[in-house]
């Protein structure tokens, strides 16, 4: 099985300098890429000069995370794609447990690893963290962090099992699966563009699995912040396209409905926190989804849509109501 791990690069040099060491010293059994989206920094002449092994993609344009990912692949040859953020810190054997899934599960399309924080390694990551799962109204959420509750990692997660979607901070995927579903959405840009790969994916009938025994470690915000107005825009927008594009056809509007309820309290507690670059954000991902929804509802596939897809009913009312802040008490609670 030929593995290709392509880490996508633009104008990031530190990151480079920092996470390039780790990923050649424990990545023997995989060809290296890094994909430039037409970087004005130094960062591709850095790993020319001082990784000659590792195989450069230039973009002609900063087609984002995910123009940038459909446009590099291309010129790459593997069974199985590694997605992986610059700013991962990989560790020694990461890819053997990974590479058994795969050769182990036929049925496994997509995998991701244990994600974990690199400011506080004891703690899961935000990104990801022990895979992704999502409530009947679309909300993401992981073992292991529960919107921004984060639990410490005791080896509770150290499992390998199916779940719904898995972090595009380390997604590995199948090229033969990337290519049938047409990779990435590229009116996404970036953010929950993996939630909805892997909600198409499993739509046709592939399956998406989480593998504890790999490890590695997210510094997360380097390309938006986390709490960027900006993000906050293609979170709220990109999950609203996800639902018109993956949900069964007579769920759509009556989930979008209560998205809208539900999506503008989220508006007025940012409007109560004096936040009101963010609050105007998801007013505007509204918008932006109801001008799309034409354009959106012609990507649907005419068959396949998942009827059961949240493994819960309401993950924001036992959250901020009911406080159930962790994933086994959620699960008790079932």
């Amino acid at each position: 099985m030929k593995i290709a791990v392509v880490v996508l690069n633009w104008n990031g040099e530190a990151l480079l300098q920092r996470f390039l060491p780790a990923l050649v010293a424990h990545s023997e059994e995989a060809d290296l890429y890094v994909i430039d989206n037409a970087s004005t920094d130094r960062s591709v002449a850095f790993v020319q000069q001082n990784y000659p092994d590792i195989h450069i993609v230039q973009n002609a344009e900063n087609g984002g995370f995910v123009g940038g990912y459909n446009k590099g692949l291309t010129a790459i040859k593997a069974d199985v794609f590694c997605l992986l953020n610059s700013d991962v810190e990989v560790t020694p054997g990461w890819l053997t447990p990974i590479l058994r899934a795969f050769r182990t599960l036929p049925d496994a399309a997509i995998v991701q690893p244990k994600i974990l924080d690199l400011k506080r390694p004891e703690y899961f990551e935000y990104a990801g963290a022990a895979g992704g799962f999502i409530d009947t109204l679309g909300y993401p959420f992981c073992r292991g962090r529960i919107f921004d509750t984060l639990e410490k990692d005791r080896g509770q997660y150290d499992d390998t099992i199916e779940i719904f979607w898995a972090t595009g901070a380390c997604l590995f995927i199948k090229s033969d699966v990337f290519y049938e579903l047409n990779g990435f959405d590229e009116d996404y840009f970036a953010h929950q563009e993996e939630i909805d790969l892997c909600w198409r994916a499993k739509n046709a009938g592939h399956k998406v699995y989480y593998v504890g025994q790999s490890r590695v470690y997210h510094l997360g915000g380097a390309t938006i912040q986390k709490a960027s107005p900006k993000k906050t825009f293609l979170n709220f927008r990109n999950s609203l396209y996800t639902l018109i594009k993956n949900l069964p056809r007579t769920r759509i509007l009556p989930i979008v409905c209560l998205r809208l309820c539900l999506d503008a309290i989220a508006a007025f507690r940012f409007v109560v926190k004096g936040k009101w670059k963010h609050a105007l954000a998801i007013l505007k991902a509204h918008l932006s989804c109801y001008a799309h929804a034409k354009c959106l509802y012609k990507k649907r596939k005419p068959k396949g849509q998942l009827k059961k897809y949240g493994i819960i009913t309401a993950i924001v009312w036992r959250y901020f109501v009911l406080r159930t802040k962790y994933f086994d008490r959620l699960t008790k609670d079932l």
